[in-house]
C-alpha cells in the first residue's frame, strides 16, 4: 500500500460509463439533435478521443473487462448475462456458445487494486456482472448503491417506486428518477468523504437503457425540437434491404438513420444534466484539479431493435453488432494539468486499457498477471501522438436479439477484419477511407486478410475462446 503523503496526492478517479450509449451521442461527438452540455464542458476542458473501443457489442461483457482488464473471452463472459435463462434464437446455423453469469471471485479488479493502494471505493448505479456474491462489494468496493443482478430498471422504469432489488423505492416520493438520485447519493459520498484518502468512483449509469422512460417536460422540449426542424416530416427508420451497406442478418431489423427520436433525448439530456452537477460539486469542493474524470459507454447505442431510439451514423448498424457502431464508443479524460484542453486523440484504444492507465496515473504498480490485454495509455493522455497499443480484438459467439450473429474481429491500424462464424465469412474494412464499412476488401487484400486471420485465430486460441457449434439446420443449409 502507498503511504500516506502519496496516497493523499493521488488524484481521486471518477468513472461514468453510461448504457447503450451511441458513438455520436453527444453534441462534441456530432450529434446535432441531443443536448450535451456537461460532456461537451468535459471534452474542452480535456481529451477526446475518436477511435476508443468497447471490448463487446453488448454490456455485461465490456464491464467486466473495465473492472479486470482482459477481454471477454479470457474471462469467460461473452454475453450480457441473463439471470432467467437464454434468450437466444435457436433457429441460426450455430448454438451460443455458454458463458459465466458472473465475475470471477479470483479476479482482482480495478477497484480491488486501488483499494488496496490506498483508496476509499464506491460503486453506484448498474453493475450487472452477477448476484450475490459477485456483487460491487464482492469485488473490492467499500460502497454499493444501486449495483446488482439486474441490467436495467425493467419494466419499474425509472420513476420510484422501483424494481432494482437493493434500491429503496417506496421510502422515497413517487416519481423520483433514479439518475437524481443515483446522482445525489455520489454527490453525498464526495462530500463526506474521507479527506485523507483519494476516491474513486465508479459510476455506471442505468441510462440510456430500455425502458425509455424519460422526464415529461424534456420528452416535449424535443418533441417540439423535432418539429421545429422538421424531422417529424421524415422517415427515420427504414427497413433492412433499404440500408445503403446493405448488411445482412439472419433477423428482419429496421435501422433508424437521423437522430430524431424525443424520449431518446430527454434521456440522453437528463443524463448530461447530472453528469453536470457532479463537475460542479467538484469545482465548489476545489477537487477538480486533482481528479481525474472520464465518461465511456458499455455498447454502441441501440439503433436496430426495440424502436431503434438512436442513429450511429456514419458508423454501421448499433448494439449487438460487430460493426464499428455497435463497438466503437465516446471516450472523454479531463485530468487538470495532464490533459490537453479541447485536444482530440487519435490513439486506438480499448476497454482493457482503463485498469492499467488508471494504476499508472494513480502511482501504483502495474499488475500484468491481472491486467492481460490491457496497455497504460497514460502518455496519450499527455498528449503523446505516438501510442501504438497494438492490434485490439472482439469475440461474440452469439445470436444478439438486435440482429447481429455470431462473430470475432480484429481491428490493426487502418484495418479492420470482421470473420462471421456462420460460412465462415471473412470482410475487411479500411475504416481510415470507409469509417462506415460499406466496402469490403477482402478479396481485393487477400495478403492482408491471410495476415489478421492468422492473428485473429491466434488470438483466440491464447484465450481459450469458445466458438459456436454447429446446430442441425446448418446440416441441413
Amino acid at each position: 500500500m502507498k503511504n500516506l503523503k502519496s496516497a493523499v496526492s493521488a488524484p481521486n478517479i471518477i468513472l461514468i460509463v453510461a448504457d447503450d450509449f451511441g458513438w455520436r451521442d453527444t453534441a462534441c461527438y456530432g450529434s446535432t439533435f441531443y443536448e450535451t452540455p456537461a460532456l461537451d464542458r468535459l471534452a474542452r476542458e480535456g481529451v477526446r478521443f475518436d477511435n476508443a473501443y468497447a471490448t463487446c457489442p453488448v454490456c455485461s461483457p465490456s464491464r467486466a473487462s473495465l473492472m479486470t482488464g482482459k477481454y471477454p473471452a479470457r474471462v469467460g463472459i461473452t454475453d450480457w448475462i441473463d439471470n432467467h435463462g437464454s434468450i437466444h434464437p435457436t433457429s441460426g446455423l450455430l448454438t451460443d456458445a455458454p458463458y459465466l453469469k458472473g465475475l470471477p471471485n479470483n479476479e482482482t479488479t480495478l477497484a480491488s487494486a486501488l483499494r488496496q493502494g490506498g483508496y476509499q471505493t464506491w460503486h453506484i448505479g448498474k453493475w450487472h456482472l452477477g448476484g450475490a456474491g459477485q456483487m460491487p462489494e464482492d469485488h473490492g468496493f467499500d460502497i454499493n448503491i444501486g449495483g446488482c443482478e439486474v441490467g436495467s430498471p425493467g419494466r419499474g422504469g425509472y420513476f420510484s417506486p422501483w424494481t432494482i432489488p437493493n434500491l429503496p423505492g417506496s421510502d422515497l416520493p413517487p416519481g423520483t428518477h433514479i439518475t437524481d438520485y443515483l446522482t445525489d447519493r455520489a454527490l453525498e459520498l464526495i462530500e463526506q468523504r474521507h479527506p485523507d484518502k483519494p476516491f474513486f468512483l465508479n459510476f455506471w449509469h442505468y441510462d440510456v437503457h430500455m425502458p425509455h422512460d424519460a422526464k415529461p417536460h424534456l420528452t416535449e422540449k424535443y418533441r417540439e425540437k423535432a418539429h421545429r426542424l422538421r424531422l417529424d416530416q421524415t422517415t427515420p427508420i427504414v427497413a433492412g434491404e433499404h440500408f445503403p451497406c446493405n448488411h445482412k442478418s439472419h433477423l428482419r431489423v429496421e435501422r433508424r438513420l437521423i437522430q430524431s427520436d424525443p424520449e431518446y433525448a430527454a434521456m440522453v439530456e437528463n443524463m448530461d444534466t447530472n453528469i453536470g452537477r457532479l463537475l460542479e460539486a467538484l469545482d465548489r469542493l476545489d477537487l477538480a484539479k486533482n481528479t481525474i474524470v472520464i465518461f465511456t459507454s458499455d455498447n454502441g447505442g441501440l439503433a436496430t431493435s426495440e424502436g431503434s431510439p438512436t442513429s450511429n451514423l456514419p458508423l454501421a448498424e448499433g448494439k449487438g453488432w460487430m460493426y464499428d457502431g455497435g463497438v466503437r464508443e465516446p471516450l472523454i479524460v479531463r485530468w487538470p494539468g495532464v490533459t490537453n484542453p479541447d485536444s482530440l486523440c487519435h490513439t486506438i484504444t480499448t476497454g482493457t486499457d482503463i485498469y492499467p492507465t488508471l494504476l499508472d496515473a494513480a502511482g501504483l504498480p502495474a499488475r500484468p498477471e491481472q491486467h492481460l490485454d490491457g496497455c497504460s495509455i497514460l502518455p496519450a493522455l499527455r498528449g503523446d501522438t505516438s501510442v501504438d497499443r497494438g492490434p485490439i480484438y472482439w469475440h461474440y459467439p452469439h445470436y444478439g436479439n438486435q440482429g447481429g450473429t455470431p462473430a470475432a474481429a480484429i481491428r490493426h491500424g487502418n484495418w479492420k477484419l470482421i470473420l462471421w462464424f456462420e460460412h465462415n465469412r471473412t470482410e475487411l474494412y479500411n475504416l481510415a477511407d470507409d469509417i462506415s464499412e460499406c466496402n469490403n476488401l477482402a478479396s481485393i487484400h487477400p495478403e492482408i486478410v491471410a495476415t489478421m486471420s492468422d492473428q485473429l485465430h491466434v488470438w483466440l486460441s491464447e484465450v481459450n475462446a469458445i466458438l459456436p457449434l454447429p446446430t442441425q439446420n446448418s446440416e441441413r443449409s
